[in-house]
């Protein structure tokens, strides 16, 4: 569905779809306004959907997209039911969202995918965001030197470099960078050039593309609803969009229902959104993040407001766990699933055995936990949480090391 303008959140002041993403009025976040949908049977709109590419491009009529192209990869990846990890945590229906299973092994292929036909993580595609507008872009990907290092020599990045692309990663200074020094910096490079940062000054576009995962559980969940969602929390446009995509399609008559509860899922280290949450709050404080779960430590969350309006509208919360309760979180899936996630899959499953230990979710619910990522890109955080022994290739040295690690003969 064509886009027609930009409108901030806060005073709903318009602005053309142009490369921005704050109001001038009252410094709110911009969203993309789209034009009135003519009146469609909702029956009519569903076969249009399902006779759509096996991509994500089957939802092009809820993205902002005058044109879409159709050509780039990315979506329609597994929703598993989970249920050796319900029975675990004591629940009747527990579904993953393996975003894993993206070109880049990631979810940030549905909120670049639109603009882009490069594959690589956020930070290694190319800013060609043509919504409506013909003004030229440029890219200059950057990453702070400690956040997720080996995402950033996986062979996604590799490609982006063949393909012409050039990384720039800025010194420390004696101290660690993150996340917020990256945006503040790109912040300033697109107030003087004319460039486009993805989460920047194309971040109402951007984030857009989230929206997808909602549609995606609710056709392949029979075109229903589930009960309650489980999401990790950075920026929190994830979180909110996954919302806008359920409300979206309750409006058009796809589904019927009402919105799920909302649990958002945050790092001990870098958690805003949870603490503001704890205490009552409106607004998050700004934090040093110091956490092992690199791609949520946001400790200034542009959608932290919009995070914690959700999780308590319908009746959910924001919680936090450690770097410990990570792992084995990591750990808790990959045994019960065989998915091996990242740390911010960590931090929704941790958050999620803390949600049913503590009662909050009714054990005939079904639920869905959202994995944004693989495991492949924290390699670090797994290492020291197992034990590889080395043996001869005979009986007897087997015997002696099954004898060691109590496994029986």
């Amino acid at each position: 569905m064509p886009p027609e303008s930009l409108r901030c959140k806060e005073c709903k002041e318009t602005y053309p779809l142009e490369a921005r993403y704050v109001c001038e009025r009252c410094f709110g976040p911009l969203e993309v306004l789209y034009s009135p949908r003519p009146q469609t049977d909702p029956a009519e709109l569903r076969r249009r959907i399902q006779a759509g590419p096996h991509s994500l491009w089957r939802y092009a009529d809820f993205l902002p997209v005058a044109n879409p192209r159709g050509d780039t990869a990315g979506g329609l990846d597994p929703l598993l039911r989970a249920d050796r990890l319900a029975e675990q945590l004591g629940l009747r229906e527990v579904w993953i969202k393996n975003d894993a299973a993206n070109p880049t092994h990631s979810f940030k292929d549905r909120v670049v995918s639109w603009h882009s036909r490069e594959r690589g993580n956020s930070g290694s595609r190319r800013s060609r965001a043509r919504p409506r507008a013909t003004w030229p872009t440029r890219s200059l990907p950057m990453r702070p030197p400690r956040v997720s290092s080996p995402t950033c020599s996986s062979r996604p990045t590799w490609r982006s470099r063949r393909s012409g692309h050039r990384r720039v990663r800025h010194q420390p200074d004696g101290r660690a960078r993150n996340y917020d020094d990256v945006n503040r910096l790109c912040t300033e490079i697109s107030a003087d050039y004319d460039w486009a940062f993805v989460n920047i000054n194309m971040r109402p576009y951007y984030s857009e593309g989230s929206k997808t995962l909602a549609f995606e559980t609710v056709e392949q969940l029979g075109w229903a609803i589930p009960d309650r969602v489980v999401c990790p929390i950075a920026s929190g446009s994830l979180f909110t969009k996954i919302a806008r995509g359920f409300e979206e399609w309750l409006e058009v008559g796809l589904i019927e229902g009402s919105l799920p509860t909302f649990n958002g899922a945050q790092a001990t280290g870098c958690s805003p959104v949870a603490t503001a949450f704890q205490e009552g709050n409106d607004f998050c404080r700004p934090v040093k993040p110091d956490t092992i779960a690199k791609s949520l430590a946001i400790g200034n969350p542009a959608d932290g407001p919009y995070a914690l309006d959700l999780a308590r509208r319908t009746g959910g919360t924001v919680d936090a766990v450690s770097d410990d309760e990570i792992r084995d979180g990591i750990q808790l899936l990959a045994r019960s699933t065989g998915i091996f996630t990242e740390t911010a899959g960590g931090v929704t499953v941790a958050v999620l055995r803390k949600l049913a230990e503590r009662g909050d979710i009714d054990p005939s619910e079904r639920v869905v936990a959202y994995i944004t990522g693989e495991g492949l890109k924290t390699l670090d955080c797994a290492r020291g949480t197992f034990e590889t022994w080395e043996i001869e290739p005979t009986l007897a040295s087997f015997e002696q090391a099954s004898d060691r690690v109590g496994v029986a003969a």
